[in-house]
């Protein structure tokens, strides 16, 4: 593709979704860590299972912050469900 037709198409930005499987009694203090995490949005949870969503440039900054969740203490596993990539127009916020 040639780089005007790239810079039309835009830049992709790409918007995963997971689920993090936590000990039961540390549930609340990683929903609390999520909550600061940056490009983290939790969208639910309950029995140690809680769904996130994870934003990001590239496919490598969501599975960083995937790598960063399932490094946190309490958490049994960090898992991507799904992966959509939308391309970003120049001038557009995410």
């Amino acid at each position: 593709m040639s780089e005007a037709a790239t810079a039309k198409a835009g830049t992709p930005y790409h918007i995963s979704s997971a689920v993090v499987a936590t000990m039961p009694q540390a549930t609340e203090a990683v929903l609390a860590v999520l909550e600061g995490m940056e490009n983290v949005e939790i969208h639910g949870h309950g029995g140690g299972k809680i769904v996130v969503v994870i934003e990001g440039k590239s496919t490598g900054a969501l599975g960083e912050r995937l790598t960063q969740i399932s490094l946190l203490d309490g958490v049994i596993s960090a898992n991507m469900v799904f992966e959509h990539v939308e391309m970003e127009e120049e001038g557009q916020e995410p």
